[in-house]
């Protein structure tokens, strides 16, 4: 029996109907963009959350050098949070259970607004490495360290999911320590609108992921793949993981609040503590409660948080699986995305190309493909091929759309035109030079990415 609270219990109907309400006129949508960074060793060695010149005091160096609230659990601090913007929420950093340095931006009007936030967090990054032992870099997977070397940050929903992930995926860990990513967050007009979109985003996403594919290298050797950030994941927890093809085929709000509903919860958070859910779903949750304790609309922001497929329908429909590149080259993924979606003729253009490429395969095979061959995959001609194609839609996109952005997307178009995913040169210049540190200074973020 439910016990007398003042907290309405949560409803099927209520939560659709939020899903409902999302939905923004064209004049308001805005850009946001995550970008991920992990902090190494000159030779390739991970950097601690407790060790002197470690996580924890890095983030304290970032607050010092901002006036941002600061996120403590158990008086560790786990996170720093900037002023809410007449936009939306401001930005914040957060920690990944590895210690990457994720910078979740504010929404913004223009591409140009993203790239100059970025790039102020980017310099940021580097003021703060340039008296301590560390560097800063961008790279889908950490190449040199072995997983089991790098620390855990101390925070109770990492803890849980430390025991539960890898009871589903045998590279759990390794997503969760060792994977760094860019996201990029867009708001849709309506569900139709929001329908479109994740129908574009989940066919295209083999190309992008084989676009921006930069994790070649595990633990000072290659992996085989192009992208082994993309192939973790697919060895993470296929509950919550991948593209499931009823995004492909045909995407609901109906169906995507079944699909959240009746994933298994890692856990619940009850007294501001996170304990294992032990497998149940968040609909059962909402029926039965967990020891008299029934979840708040809080919680269920959560659970949506705990749930990773490639693209992600909150209040703003997120774009996920990029591998962690260069700053120009995260830009240009944001700016690529931004001409497709945000522009009616590129996202007609888009649609109809994804559906071509999706004839060749479902979107895990071509996922697999993009993750192991990056560019040089083929679905009927080359991935390199397609993405002329995409590259060209998202300049026409952006052209209409914000055309003052255009030289924002050029490096993708070099990339695309030379046939090679970043991962290629990473591997040439491992194979000619295997010092961990000639690595290390390849990959490392300066002053020049800020240009």
């Amino acid at each position: 029996m439910r016990p007398m609270s003042s907290t309405p219990p949560l409803t099927r109907d209520q939560l659709l109907a939020r899903f409902h309400a999302y939905g923004q006129p064209r004049e308001r949508w805005r850009i946001g963009g995550e970008f991920e960074r992990q902090a190494l060793r000159p030779d390739g060695s991970p950097v601690g959350f407790f060790e002197p010149h470690g996580i924890q005091e890095i983030l304290e160096a970032l607050a010092a050098r901002t006036d941002w609230r600061e996120i403590r659990e158990d008086e560790h601090l786990i996170g720093l949070c900037g002023k809410s913007v007449p936009d939306g929420p401001g930005p914040c950093l957060t920690l990944e259970p590895g210690g990457q340095v994720e910078l979740s931006g504010s929404p913004h009007r223009s591409m140009l607004a993203l790239r100059d936030e970025f790039m102020g967090f980017q310099a940021d990054l580097l003021a703060v490495a340039q008296d301590r032992p560390l560097r800063w870099v961008a790279c889908g997977y950490s190449p040199l360290a072995d997983v089991e070397d790098i620390s855990w940050v101390p925070k109770s929903r990492y803890e849980v999911m430390r025991a539960y992930l890898p009871q589903h995926g045998d590279l759990a860990h390794h997503m969760m320590k060792a994977t760094c990513a860019v996201q990029v967050n867009y708001d849709y007009a309506d569900e139709a609108d929001c329908a479109r979109k994740v129908q574009a985003v989940a066919r295209i996403a083999p190309l992008v992921t084989a676009m921006f594919a930069n994790s070649p290298l595990r633990q000072g050797r290659e992996t085989g793949f192009q992208s082994y950030r993309a192939h973790i994941w697919t060895r993470t927890d296929p509950d919550r993981c991948g593209i499931p093809q009823w995004l492909v085929d045909h995407y609901s709000h109906e169906r995507w609040l079944t699909y959240l509903l009746q994933v298994p919860m890692m856990f619940v958070r009850i007294n501001g503590h996170h304990r294992p859910a032990h497998g149940m779903d968040f609909g059962t949750y909402m029926d039965q409660g967990v020891e008299g304790h029934f979840p708040t609309m809080d919680d269920w922001e959560l659970h949506q948080t705990s749930v990773f497929p490639e693209l992600r329908v909150k209040r703003t429909f997120e774009v996920r699986g990029i591998d962690c590149v260069s700053p120009p080259l995260a830009i240009a993924a944001c700016a690529l995305y931004t001409g497709l979606l945000y522009d009616d003729q590129a996202l007609d253009d888009v649609i109809e190309l994804g559906a071509e490429l999706s004839s060749h395969g479902s979107a895990a095979e071509l996922l697999d493909r993009a993750a192991r061959n990056g560019l040089e995959a083929v679905a009927g001609r080359s991935f390199a091929s397609w993405c002329e194609d995409l590259v060209t839609q998202a300049q026409a996109g952006l052209e209409r759309h914000e055309p003052a952005a255009l030289p924002l997307l050029e490096p993708a178009v070099a990339l695309v035109a030379s046939g090679r995913s970043p991962a290629r040169e990473l591997q040439r210049r491992w194979r000619e030079d295997p010092r961990p540190e000639a690595l290390i200074d390849w990959i490392s973020l300066d002053e020049a990415s800020l240009g």
